[in-house]
């Protein structure tokens, strides 16, 4: 124990000696401490924005003063205000001499509202800790610059991996014009989703259930293929008390245009938005029934090489129409291509504790489920108990 103390204090001590001969400026742990419960707390309440923010970011914000929190922001529903503008409107005049903790830089364009950095400074922040720089072209590091050009000290890099899981689709979508996607896959204890003949079964527990429902409140989109449709009727909304409102854009992988007219997402489709992407040979007339009944039907290229609607040509018009966040919940072909076509970002895994009697339909399709447990480009980031079944999250490496 001694041995490690002083190791502790040595590794310090060396760290402080190279940042000083480096010119970085260190904080003593006890400041470095409250920086970081700071920062965890903006990125809670930037998380409060998930699936709710449209095409903006999900930030978080938190104005500090003599160790006193005197202002908290999220991004609004539908992208406005931003964080920090609701957080140093909740402080007041006390944000004058303040520290601002923010999960994304402050923008510094005008959009549909003056730039954020502009308000920061006005109000006399002192400090600003970011945990990342945005890479939207209209902020860029402009924003940090503005600040900087102001006078207000300017920390970057806090918790920047947690900021960047968190903004992963406001990353790709300005990076590479798709959403983040996220893969759930529900299975049973021999990696089965579904009885024979492709019959629904129950596989999770109430818990795993509701754990579903919060990350589809949490997603701008969800989407599954039109055998799924056609085979379970499902709704795709979050039946999460009180969270209704919340329930995603409800897409499907239709490229015939089959889904019925009297299937609940068809009857549901001026409540909650569906999404039908078809060929674009799909018939008129199929898509004017379906048009008249509240759906959008959106038409996307054939895949080249293989059967079926070209999925990054998906991703490309979902991302133009300001998805960020996509949940992807099946069926087994729809799964089994977005793991052949390496373009999941991250696998929620659930695993109930019974197994689907022989003739099963297999989770992916004809591709083993090893294609994620065992391979190289997935990483384990997370496992739980979840009720009586267990939930392993994967990150793509």
């Amino acid at each position: 124990m001694i041995f490690r103390i002083l190791e502790e204090q040595y590794g310090a001590k060396l760290a402080a000696e190279k940042a000083a001969k480096e010119g970085v400026k260190t904080l003593a742990p006890a400041a470095a401490a409250a920086d970081l419960r700071y920062m965890q707390l903006a990125l809670t309440l930037g998380r409060r924005g998930l699936g709710r923010t449209g095409t903006n970011p999900a930030v978080g914000a938190v104005l500090v003063k003599d160790s006193v929190i005197i202002g908290r922001g999220w991004t609004q529903d539908g992208g406005r205000p931003h964080a920090e503008v609701e957080a140093l409107r909740r402080a007041g005049e006390a944000a004058r001499g303040a520290t601002l903790y923010v999960t994304l830089e402050p923008c510094a364009h005008h959009g549909r509202s003056p730039p954020c950095a502009d308000a920061v400074i006005a109000a006399g922040v002192t400090r600003v800790v970011s945990a990342i720089e945005d890479p939207n072209p209209l902020v860029g590091g402009q924003g940090h610059a503005r600040l900087r050009d102001a006078g207000i000290a300017v920390e970057v890099g806090l918790c920047a991996d947690e900021a960047a899981r968190d903004h992963a689709g406001h990353l790709l979508r300005v990076r590479e014009q798709r959403p983040h996607v996220v893969l759930k896959l529900a299975v049973s204890a021999d990696d089965q989703i579904a009885a024979a003949g492709r019959k629904p079964v129950a596989i999770t527990g109430e818990a795993a259930r509701a754990r579903v429902h919060l990350l589809r409140a949490q997603s701008d989109a969800i989407l599954v293929g039109i055998n799924t449709v056609l085979a379970d009727d499902p709704e795709l909304t979050c039946r999460l008390p009180g969270m209704a409102a919340q329930s995603p854009i409800r897409v499907v992988l239709d490229r015939s245009l089959r889904i019925p007219s009297d299937s609940k997402l068809v009857q549901s489709a001026r409540q909650t938005p569906l999404w039908l992407m078809a060929s674009e040979i799909a018939e008129a007339a199929s898509a004017m029934r379906l048009g008249a009944a509240g759906a959008e039907v959106i038409h996307v290229a054939d895949c080249a090489d293989a059967p079926g609607l070209d999925l990054p040509a998906v991703l490309r018009k979902l991302s133009e129409k300001g998805v960020t966040r996509l949940l992807v919940e099946g069926g087994a072909r729809t799964a089994r291509a977005i793991v052949a076509g390496r373009l999941a970002d991250e696998i929620w895994l659930l695993r109930g504790p019974a197994p689907i009697s022989e003739g099963g339909i297999a989770a992916l399709d004809d591709l083993p489920l090893a294609a994620i447990t065992a391979a190289p480009e997935w990483r384990e980031r997370s496992n739980e108990r979840v009720g009586d079944d267990m939930l392993t999250i994967y990150d793509r490496i």
